[in-house]
């Protein structure tokens, strides 16, 4: 796919006393945008005596994995749930999470979003104690720091706050010992993180739209640093580590989150909206109608037609039962994958003027074949929109953006772009104006301006 792409969506609940397999197959299905490579839950009883944790993973879709009654053999009123897409380590049912191993004091499941920059340093360390992987990915990495931390600490939070500080890089984790969850946040809040309460019970996850698949209610994102702790005695706040710079990943708002989200306080829609707002103000075209490609970019195309008085209209079907890709088309497939996966409507596009958003443009492919549909049922001009920049340096924090040989606008400027993907003009957001798009929201934008909020690593 011509997008970039997060790494995973993290999902957490405590409860009392209910079976809670189901809750966490509905909060991973509402965060399946984020990951659809694998899928994965833990589970525990913490009603019991002996704190054992079931658990399932598996490779595909979350309705793929947990197909059949196989969620009638997970049982447990806490748990943890994850989807991935990777980008440290290879997609493969060895490194899906639940991360679940058993140590000196028990048993720990970690699920993880984020990108451990400094991993590979760790890991050698751990190697040279002897430690044996059975991954390749920083998560595994993550937990049995945590898990070599908590052998020598009084608490599972406490193991959680000593390993932070080690760390480089983004993440939003969730750790399951088998009485408690622990929750936490990076520093400068690169990764979503948010608390939900359904009565007693309480719900951890990367985005607000899984909190309400489970008819729970947001309490409030957890701040970067904080260290979230839900047990039987309800849920304790560490904000020793809270302070300091911070800097939420831009990109959560242009394209990853859903759109129904609310991240920071800041809602994914109006976000959007205002991206479209701002395009129509810096560059203005004569058209007949304004249209976003599916599904990122519609709220900014919305948002470009209330600011221009160009009318709204939908010009693309999209084929909402793909599902994952698994045969990769070659070259001379790919018109026909475009095709599968979108279709223009004719009677919308013929003899007209069209301004098509979209959230970015990374390889140039997708817009290119787009365009090429477009003219093919009788666009008379397509002018391109982009609500984020030229995407122009690498990511150490977990979005996996191709090195700079694949990125079109690493070697070309606008114009030249312009021509290969066959648009009648073409425009990308400033940089500046995400400032207005997330209400002044300190925001990572280190793709687009090479200003990295820490030290490149």
């Amino acid at each position: 796919m011509d997008k970039p792409r997060e790494k995973c969506g993290v999902f957490g609940i405590y409860t009392k006393d209910k079976d809670v397999a189901k809750d966490i197959f509905f909060g991973l299905t509402a965060l399946q945008h984020r990951g659809q490579e694998s899928a994965g839950m833990a589970l525990c009883d913490t009603t019991g005596e002996k704190g054992n944790i079931s658990f399932y993973k598996g490779m595909g879709l979350v309705s793929e994995v947990f197909k059949g009654d196989k969620l009638n053999t997970l049982h447990g009123n806490i748990g943890v749930g994850h989807v991935r897409y990777s980008t440290t380590g290879a997609s493969s049912i060895e490194n899906a999470q639940p991360v679940v191993f058993n140590y000196s004091k028990g048993t720990l499941a970690t699920v993880h979003n984020g990108n451990i920059a400094n991993a590979p340093a760790l890991k050698e360390e751990l190697l040279n104690d002897g430690t044996v992987f059975r991954s390749d990915t920083d998560t595994e990495v993550l937990a049995l720091l945590i898990a070599k931390e908590r052998a020598h600490t009084p608490t599972i939070q406490d193991a959680v706050k000593n390993v932070s500080g080690k760390l480089k890089g983004s993440f939003a984790i969730i750790i399951m010992s088998p009485r408690k969850l622990v929750a936490m946040r990076d520093p400068l809040g690169l990764k979503p993180l948010c608390i939900g309460k359904r009565g007693e019970d309480f719900v951890i996850a990367s985005e607000s739209c899984a909190l309400s698949a489970v008819d729970a209610e947001f309490v409030r994102d957890v701040e970067p640093g904080e260290i979230i702790t839900i047990s039987k005695d309800g849920i304790a706040s560490d904000k020793t580590l809270v302070g300091g710079k911070h800097a939420h990943c831009i990109f959560e708002y242009i394209y990853f989150a859903r759109l129904d989200s609310v991240i920071d306080g800041k809602s994914v829609y109006d976000a959007r909206f205002k991206a479209g707002e701002e395009l129509a103000d810096d560059y203005p075209v004569d058209a007949d109608i304004v249209t976003g490609v599916p599904d990122s970019g519609l709220a900014a195309a919305e948002g470009y037609s209330s600011r221009s008085g160009i009318p709204f209209g939908l010009v693309f079907h999209k084929n909402s039962y793909m599902g994952r890709t698994f045969i990769k088309p070659d070259k001379n497939e790919r018109s026909v994958a475009v095709h599968l996966k979108l279709n223009v409507i004719e009677s919308a596009v013929k003899g007209k003027r069209i301004v098509i958003i979209d959230d970015s443009i990374v390889r140039g492919t997708t817009m290119a074949n787009l365009i090429k549909l477009l003219k093919e049922k009788g666009a008379k001009e397509v002018h391109v929109r982009i609500s984020s920049p030229p995407f122009l340096y690498p990511c150490f924090y977990g979005t996996d953006v191709p090195d700079n040989s694949q990125l079109i606008a690493g070697g070309n400027g606008v114009e030249e772009i312009r021509k290969r993907i066959g648009a009648d003009s073409l425009c990308y957001a400033k940089v500046e104006k995400f400032d207005r798009m997330v209400d002044n929201l300190p925001v990572c934008k280190a793709c687009f301006d090479g200003n990295y909020p820490t030290e490149k690593f």
